[in-house]
């Protein structure tokens, strides 16, 4: 499974507002933008070069080209026409045949040295009489500052055509290479009704977009940082995952979950409560992707639907772990099992998140094992933004009555552990902690459990061709 394609399949939430808009063509930059930007609107998409500008707006384009009002694509002094006609040729969603009816590419960069950028006000004027375009793109408009008119000159301007547009019923984008800085310097910004960043954070090997909202009148936009990719199909979103508005609502399942793991039911009392995550804890050998294995197996043995997503084993070491415990993973697939992995070197976690939330919602996943979060931990670039996605995402699988197994690799346990395990093991309903002696052999110990009176015992712990099983300890409870 390709964890980047579901996470597109997202419906945007309804428009919340009486203001009539217009859509980007994305799904989920409209689910973020409340239904997409105003219409009669000057908006600004702002972000370094590189960062997907021209690729978003482009796919507005097309997504709202019309041979009743054309889209007008002005280019000025960044790249030339005839580059950035190009480039858009190699986008899947490009159609030669809107040009010069639905869609107009002009160049007003000559016009703009020649006359200063004054000259850009009078041939706004002159296409919005004989075109009548619906939606305005400037690309660059930062550029009008590099011509060398001071900021006096640059407010007049800008008064001028803000006046212009929006008098006038057109939604106007306005381009730029900006900083966060430029927004308290150049003037465009104080009339701009939205602001929108692209921005692009390296680390180390690879690199990591984010789209931000800073700025949406009439609108009550998705904040934070949602991470992005391009492709040929423009920008593939990943909206940040929030906690559910519905989490003090809704009614839990007072029913018990069979883990599907000999003995280890009587140790938690009587069976893992539908809806609650359990943090499996432990250091390298100690069996914790076995009892996911199992608990996601048993799963599909009572007719529930059960997703694995793993980052360290690849789907052929899984698949020989499944057969050498007796598991059919093929016939599972059949019977409801879903497997996503992803190459802890290259982890997209926002869009991992992304494809677990759309499952669980799409698919009716019953329970979800996730091995491990360390890899999340190491690939994350803000620990507390993935704190904050991962605590939202446990919040959504108690709403859905989703019952998780979420394994940590942990050498010294829960209690004075390193932060990282601390933060999850508050987030988490149970926490069973193994340990793997080489005297004493593989134990496992039930740290907490909430609205249980589980075992409090260090038990042994085996696993064998017939699977993990836990063997209870005849010493009477501390």
């Amino acid at each position: 499974m390709n964890p980047d394609s579901s996470a597109q399949k997202r419906e945007a939430v309804p428009d919340s507002t009486p203001f009539p808009r217009i859509s980007t063509g994305n799904v989920n930059a409209d689910l973020i933008l409340d239904g997409g930007f105003m219409t009669n609107s000057i908006n600004i998409i702002m972000g370094e070069p590189g960062t997907g500008k021209t690729v978003f707006a482009q796919q507005l384009m097309f997504h709202n080209a019309s041979d009743d009002r054309p889209v007008l694509y002005l280019t000025t002094l960044s790249e030339p026409l005839s580059k950035v006609v190009s480039y858009a040729q190699r986008l899947a969603f490009f159609d030669a045949t809107r040009l010069s009816s639905a869609i107009v590419y002009d160049d007003v960069g000559q016009a703009l040295v020649a006359e200063g950028p004054r000259a850009l006000v009078s041939r706004l004027a002159h296409e919005i009489r004989t075109r009548s375009p619906r939606i305005i793109m400037i690309d660059s408009f930062r550029a009008m500052h590099d011509l060398g008119a001071d900021i006096a000159e640059a407010r007049r301007v800008i008064s001028d055509l803000a006046g212009m547009l929006s008098a006038y019923d057109a939604t106007t984008f306005l381009l730029g290479e900006y900083t966060r800085s430029g927004i308290q310097l150049y003037p465009e910004f104080a009339v701009a009704d939205s602001i929108v960043e692209l921005a692009r954070v390296s680390l180390g090997s690879r690199d990591e977009r984010f789209f931000r909202v800073l700025k949406l009148r009439g609108g009550n936009y998705r904040e934070g940082q949602h991470a992005f990719r391009i492709t040929d199909c423009g920008l593939e979103l990943y909206p940040r995952l929030v906690s559910p508005s519905v989490a003090q609502d809704y009614t839990p399942t007072l029913e018990r979950v069979a883990t599907g793991i000999e003995g280890l039911d009587d140790v938690v009392g009587g069976g893992l409560w539908r809806g609650t995550t359990t943090m499996l804890a432990g250091p390298t050998g100690a069996g914790k992707t076995i009892l996911g294995l199992q608990f996601a197996m048993g799963g599909i043995k009572r007719g529930q639907s059960s997703l694995i997503v793993h980052f360290q084993e690849n789907p052929m070491q899984l698949r020989r772990t499944a057969q050498l415990l007796g598991f059919n993973v093929d016939d599972a697939k059949k019977r409801g099992l879903h497997v996503l992995y992803a190459s802890p070197v290259e982890l997209p976690i926002d869009s991992i998140i992304g494809a677990i939330f759309d499952l669980i919602r799409t698919d009716a996943i019953g329970r979800v094992v996730i091995d491990a979060l360390g890899d999340l931990v190491i690939a994350a670039s803000d620990p507390q933004r993935l704190h904050d996605y991962l605590y939202a995402l446990v919040q959504h699988f108690a709403v859905h009555n989703v019952t998780s197994m979420l394994t940590l690799e942990s050498a010294t346990g829960v209690t004075g552990a390193d932060a990282h395990t601390q933060r999850f093991s508050y987030m988490s309903d149970n926490v069973l902690l193994l340990g793997a002696d080489g005297s004493s052999g593989r134990t496992l110990r039930v740290i907490k459990t909430r609205n249980s009176a589980h075992d409090r015992r260090t038990h042994q712990f085996e696993i064998d061709q017939r699977g993990a099983r836990v063997v209870r300890s005849n010493e009477p409870s501390a």
